[in-house]
């Protein structure tokens, strides 16, 4: 399946418009390619190219709605579609919370993708796994790592005449080094829209040495500890805490930005003055489609937090409208800011601490704190006067990012992850947070 043009796009979306006879009809097309390799215990074990593409109609009559997924193209095909989302629709129940499509809008692109990107190919994929490969056996290590690279494009239109369409293009690569007796373990995640700001010597080096630095870890006891969080450490404690940013969640009493006797916490200062977090569809390193694929309203640069204070809440359309608030598309990334400091500078002005690669396993306990437990994990180390001193075995942690983002020291400069559990492209910087509450000791590496 080739990326469509704009211009095949819009044909498609023309004919469906033109096809149905419904009281309003969105329809959205996407497809692509992903190409991938994974490799372990030192071995490539799969690489592969999948193509697909999707066609989605939703027609409504009064209230009632219907949809339809078809991934065929052709006159008949699409009339096949649109036929079956009218039948789906006028045997479907009245939505309470219908919203009707939205106006015409306004997309401000994005840049959303590169050439570089798009044309990555076998060779390259092979490339990037060998020389974890060839670095892991050479240092006597066991690696395992996934690498996959896409380029694709969406398409957004309706019966109001709203129409979007970009290409988008993405790499994101992960890497788990451990040594021959499985006593120490590194990790590593890049992602990022251009694969010319990836580095795969780079990437695999760092799993690497943590793997090399792990060995014979120490038992520290668990307690409350000053930590320097590198960005894939912090990026799902916060990616948890951002869902609670639904406005109809807090407006309900569902979220840690529920007042108590009613009302949300909307201007309340609840985190350190250091803290601003953010989203822009057009950041040029974590650029998203400028507009929000579920309801097509166009997105805009949202503060969500600023100098600490709660600036904005996410709207869906549905209670945009019965709050009275004007409702803009929902954020598709978030961005933390921070300062040009690295993670070794941030390790150079601690006295004592502890250096954590990653969380994982992460699990909320309680909706309205955001409390959180989790575990360490691939290189979790000791730090003193400035200097990593030793290893130390990993922690399960209970921890708030609320409290968390209280308790901050230090922020470093910000990296490109991509959310493993939250639909967001993040840039996240490393920062040092003092009396970060540790539980119990873990075995794992």
């Amino acid at each position: 399946m080739k990326v469509l043009t704009q211009e095949e796009s819009k044909r498609i979306t023309d004919r469906i418009m033109s096809l149905t006879k419904a009281d309003e009809c969105t329809v959205r097309v996407t497809g692509g390619r992903t190409g991938n390799i994974r490799y372990a215990r030192n071995n490539v074990s799969t690489a592969g190219l999948v193509e697909d593409a999707s066609l989605v109609v939703q027609v409504a009559y009064g209230k009632r709605q219907g949809t339809a997924t078809i991934n065929e193209f052709d006159d008949k095909s699409l009339e096949k579609v649109v036929r079956r989302a009218e039948d789906l629709a006028r045997l479907a129940p009245e939505n309470p919370e219908f919203m009707p499509a939205v106006s015409k809008q306004a997309y401000k692109a994005s840049q959303t993708s590169s050439r570089a990107s798009a044309a990555i190919d076998p060779e390259f994929r092979a490339q990037t796994a060998a020389y974890s490969i060839e670095a892991s056996r050479k240092n006597k290590l066991v690696c395992a790592g996934f690498f996959t690279d896409s380029h694709s494009f969406q398409t957004v239109a309706n019966s109001n005449g709203v129409f979007g369409h970009q290409e988008e293009t993405s790499i994101d690569f992960t890497c788990t080094v451990r040594t021959e007796d499985g006593r120490g373990s590194g990790w590593v995640k890049r992602s990022a829209t251009d694969v010319a700001r990836f580095d795969a010597r780079e990437a695999s080096d760092v799993a690497i040495e943590k793997a090399l630095r792990s060995v014979d870890a120490k038992a520290l006891e668990p307690g409350r500890y000053t930590v320097i969080l590198e960005p894939a450490a912090t990026s799902d404690l916060i990616g948890f805490m951002l869902g609670g940013f639904d406005a109809r969640q807090a407006d309900e009493g569902r979220s840690f930005l529920s007042k108590k006797g009613g009302g949300t916490r909307l201007g309340d200062k609840l985190f350190d003055a250091q803290v601003n977090i953010w989203s822009d569809p057009w950041d040029k390193d974590v650029p998203v489609m400028p507009w929000d694929a579920g309801n097509m309203l166009a997105r805009e640069r949202m503060n969500m937090i600023k100098d600490g204070k709660v600036s904005a809440l996410d709207y869906s359309l549905f209670w945009a409208n019965k709050k009275g608030v004007r409702a803009i598309g929902a954020p598709g990334n978030m961005i933390m800011g921070g300062t040009d400091k690295s993670t070794a500078e941030l390790i150079a002005g601690t006295k004592k601490g502890v250096l954590v690669t990653r969380t994982w396993y992460i699990r909320e306990v309680d909706p309205q704190s955001v409390l959180l437990t989790g575990l360490t994990r691939d290189g979790t180390f000791y730090i003193e006067n400035g200097k990593i001193k030793h290893p130390i075995k990993n922690f399960r942690f209970n921890e708030s990012p609320v409290t968390m983002l209280n308790n901050i020291e230090a922020i470093g400069k910000p990296q490109v992850i991509a959310g493993d559990e939250v639909p967001y492209s993040m840039l996240i910087p490393p920062m040092k947070v003092r009396d970060f509450n540790f539980t119990s000791l873990s075995d794992a590496v």
